[in-house]
């Protein structure tokens, strides 16, 4: 199939890639900002106020998950556990913060939860799809593709002969 000229058929592998990159980069800099802030700063302010248990200890879980997980989606290694762990941290925190909000914020009340929903549908996306094939994971065999599959030889069935 084409669309605007461009063959789909063959451009469908990059759709995780895309997905894995941008949300990749978003997470690993909003972990970078929190690392930079402190994250004993971060703990105190922010996380203390919203009532979270031990704010200083999760403030250093959440800068590592989203530095350390955005960092890994754009390298595509361990790409599914680096979006579920993403996954958990941007529900916690847009159930935390956003909730009150709605998806679109009425105007002078900040965000809504737009962005957090869009990023969570990434994460979802590479956690269903997977990396693609321009990754680590694929590149280390830790994800395959189904012709790779297809191709390594499956178990024994009762009736085969070995």
């Amino acid at each position: 199939m084409r669309l605007l000229g461009l063959p789909t058929d063959r451009l469908a592998g990059a759709g995780p890639v895309v997905v894995r990159l941008v949300v990749g980069v978003i997470m690993a800099a909003h972990g970078l900002q929190k690392l930079n802030l402190g994250p004993e700063r971060f703990g105190s302010t922010t996380l203390a106020s919203l009532g979270v248990p031990l704010p200083h200890v999760m403030a250093y879980v959440v800068t590592f998950t989203e530095l350390a997980g955005g960092i890994l989606l754009i390298a595509g290694l361990l790409s599914r556990l680096a979006a579920f762990a993403l996954l958990v941290d941007l529900t916690t925190a847009m159930t935390l913060v956003k909730s009150h909000v709605g998806l679109i914020a009425p105007p002078g009340r900040g965000a809504g939860a737009e962005l957090e929903l869009a990023l969570i549908a990434g994460f979802l996306t590479i956690l269903l799809v997977g990396p693609g094939r321009v990754s680590l994971d694929h590149l280390l065999r830790v994800e395959s593709t189904p012709r790779q599959q297809s191709a390594a030889p499956g178990p024994a069935l009762s009736g085969d002969r070995i």
